[in-house]
């Protein structure tokens, strides 16, 4: 029996490696970071950090949809930020998208991010 199940919509950016956009496995959904990027062109939004990080929650939410759960099923994200300066302005778009329900959260600034974009977003959700 196989305890794990990919999980992939057209509705975010095809994996850029090899990785899958999300795997369930148990009570549990693992989403993989997702980058400000375009699924239907495969390319990086244009615009500041508040655009990219919409796009990358946008991303983010078609995949835990396509496991059937919201993100109020997300219990816990990770945000990898190539500027720690854009933290505020992050912070304000992520809000809007976790208003009720609030998971933990990791930030952290890094070196650099694939395709030089300015925000990554992975996240675990619990499945009911």
């Amino acid at each position: 029996m196989d305890v794990r199940q990919e999980i992939n919509t057209t509705k975010a950016p095809a994996a850029i490696g090899p990785y899958s956009q999300a795997v369930k496995t148990g009570h549990l959904l693992f989403v993989s970071g997702q980058l400000p990027m375009n699924p239907e062109t495969m390319e990086i939004v244009e615009g500041d950090i508040q655009v990219q990080t919409k796009q990358a929650l946008e991303n983010l939410k078609a995949i835990v949809e396509e496991a059937g759960l919201t993100l109020k099923d997300i219990i816990k994200t990770t945000v990898f930020i190539k500027d720690m300066e854009d933290f505020a302005k992050i912070n304000e778009v992520y809000a809007t998208y976790f208003k009720d329900t609030k998971p933990a959260r990791a930030c952290v600034e890094v070196a650099r991010l694939p395709r030089d974009v300015g925000v990554e977003i992975e996240a675990i959700a619990v499945v009911e």
